[in-house]
Formats: structure tokens, C-alpha cells, sequence
């Protein structure tokens, strides 16, 4: 059966889905309908459309709790567990982040001090957002502090469009979020989904191949978003117990039954490094992961089997 496909930029990043199907009237109604299904997570997560139930949350910081929408505050919930899994290295509060300190806009000529870095993470605390399940609220203990869903939300949003989508009928398809992709059933061949791991200092050239059905994947690089001072590159990725980029890691993939898992998981393993990365992996049935380090080295967990390697060029 035909592909039929569509791509729109929402939340910020490009997406693209696709189902396969016998009835292109069908298929372009259901991938419109899980365009707005989107859009209407993003209207609820983003932080910069004044009236979001995030924004909601922050500017009642240190004030008074907010009620929520039910999936907001289990959205909220699953990632204060990701936050306890990685001892803090995954953190919604990371929001508080004075963004003139880190823009990446490419005009920054050289690095804050390590006591502006060191305050600008002072708000930064996954246990001072209070969860009242009886009401649905969420609180933030102090002034300043600030959420942001940009670490799980795109995942959230797959894993919300895909769960559409099948409920519309459409039992083979697949939703990518800017490398935030979850696939199912088979593709347009009758064969699993195929998907590429891309070389961090070439994004064109793939340095791994690996089929997808019924599970998903995420991918965070240091090729994303950076900026480079005196020769160095810094990545976007900040890491909230020091303020500053993380070092060491150039790009992080997982595979997770769920989208948002893989989504909430490659931050937390980039700041937590290779070694100590790829062992929470190896501790959790289901996942896997690779990461590069900042020397081309490629590390693979367990369950993929395959021996350490250097990339090639």
C-alpha cells in the first residue's frame, strides 16, 4: 500500500509523519488531525504562548499552586521520576536558566565565569516542584523558578500523534520529531521502518543503520546547537548542577518502547557521561543506547552487541 506523508513545524521543530494506507482521502484526514493533535500539546506545554498551563505554572512560582490538565501533571510526574532515575540530571526547573547567560545564537564571544554559571543554576531543583495528585496542582516552592518541557515534550507529542493515528485505524506509520521518532507496523514494502544514527561532525553520514517496529528512538548531538569560542565547541546541553555546557559527549541515541522515554532520557545520559550512561542503560529492560565521545569513540549498550569503535572518515 502507498505512503502518504506530511511535514509541518510545530513546537518549534520540523515533523514529519507518515502512515501507510490504501485510502489517500482517509490518510490526509488523520495526519491533519494528528497535526492539530500536536498543536493543541503544544498550546498546553510551550512556554512562549503567554496563556499555556506552563507559563500558568511559572509566573505563580513561590506565589500559589496551579491546576493542570490531567496529562500535564502525569507528564510532570513521569519526569520527576526520569529526575530521580538520573540523580537530577534530567530537571524540568531547568527553565530557570537566565537565557542571557546561554543564547547559542552564535554572537557569543566568550564564556561566563564560573560564578555566574554556578548562580544561574541556584533555581534549578527537580525536588521543589510540588505535585498534589488529589487536586492536580503543581507548584513551584520558589520565586524565579521556571519549567520547561523541552527535554520530554516532542516525545510526548510523537507518542500523542501516534496513539491518534492508530486509533484512526492506521495500524503502520511513523512520527519524527526533529530525531524524536516513533514507528509501527511496517512501511510502505511491508518491511520494519528503517532508521540512521548520524555522524555528530557530519550529520549527513550515517554511522549505523537499525530497523524500528513498534518502538522508538531518540537522538541528541552536540551538532544541533553550539557555539564556538576560542576554537572550543559548546553545546546546548547544559548541565544543571554546574550551569555549564557538558563536555565529553558528542551525541546520545536511545531506544525505548515510547518516544517520550527515549526523549527524556539523552539529556540526563549526556551529562552523566559514557561510563556512567551506558550502565543506568544496561540496568533497565527495554533500552539501549549509543554515545559518541568527544574523541569519535562509539559506545554501544548491551543489548545492541556491539564491541566499542572509533568513527572513520
Amino acid at each position: 500500500m502507498p505512503l502518504f506523508s506530511c511535514t509541518d513545524l510545530l513546537m518549534g521543530n520540523r515533523f514529519d509523519l507518515a502512515v501507510v494506507g490504501s485510502n489517500e482521502r482517509e490518510a490526509k484526514r488523520a495526519l491533519d488531525s494528528a497535526v492539530k493533535e500536536i498543536q493543541r500539546i503544544e498550546n498546553l506545554l510551550s512556554t512562549y504562548k503567554d496563556d499555556s498551563q506552563t507559563n500558568q505554572i511559572n509566573k505563580q512560582a513561590g506565589i500559589a499552586p496551579v491546576k493542570v490538565d490531567q496529562e500535564v501533571f502525569d507528564l510532570i510526574q513521569r519526569a520527576q521520576r526520569i529526575s530521580d532515575l538520573s540523580q537530577g540530571a534530567f530537571d524540568l526547573s531547568y527553565g530557570s536558566i537566565d537565557k542571557r547567560l546561554w543564547n547559542f545564537d552564535q554572537e557569543m564571544k566568550e564564556l561566563p565565569s564560573r560564578e555566574q554559571a554556578q548562580k544561574s543554576v541556584q533555581l534549578i531543583n527537580y525536588q521543589h516542584i510540588e505535585l498534589d495528585d488529589s487536586n492536580l496542582t503543581v507548584f513551584l516552592k520558589k520565586k524565579g523558578m521556571r519549567i520547561g518541557f523541552g527535554g520530554i515534550g516532542k516525545g510526548f507529542a510523537a507518542d500523542k500523534a501516534k496513539a491518534l493515528l492508530l486509533s484512526m485505524g492506521f495500524s503502520n506509520g511513523l512520527v519524527n520529531a526533529s530525531g524524536d521518532m516513533c514507528a509501527w507496523g511496517k512501511n510502505e514494502h511491508d518491511q520494519d521502518w528503517s532508521i540512521g544514527i548520524a555522524n555528530p561532525d557530519n550529520p549527513k553520514q550515517m554511522i549505523a543503520e537499525f530497523t524500528l517496529s513498534n518502538s522508538s528512538v531518540a537522538t541528541s548531538g552536540n551538532y544541533e546547537k553550539f557555539v564556538m569560542i576560542g576554537g572550543k565547541k559548546y553545546s546546548h546541553t547544559i548541565d544543571p548542577h554546574t550551569g555549564y555546557p557538558i563536555q565529553g559527549v558528542k551525541s546520545v541515541s536511545v531506544f525505548a518502547p515510547f518516544a517520550e522515554l527515549a526523549d527524556a532520557l539523552t539529556t540526563p545520559l549526556a551529562v552523566m557521561g559514557v561510563s556512567v550512561g551506558i550502565d543506568l542503560i544496561n540496568q533497565i529492560p527495554g533500552l539501549s543506547c549509543i554515545m559518541i565521545d568527544d574523541d569519535n569513540c562509539v559506545f554501544f549498550s548491551e543489548s545492541i552487541r556491539k564491541q566499542p569503535s572509533k568513527l572513520s572518515y
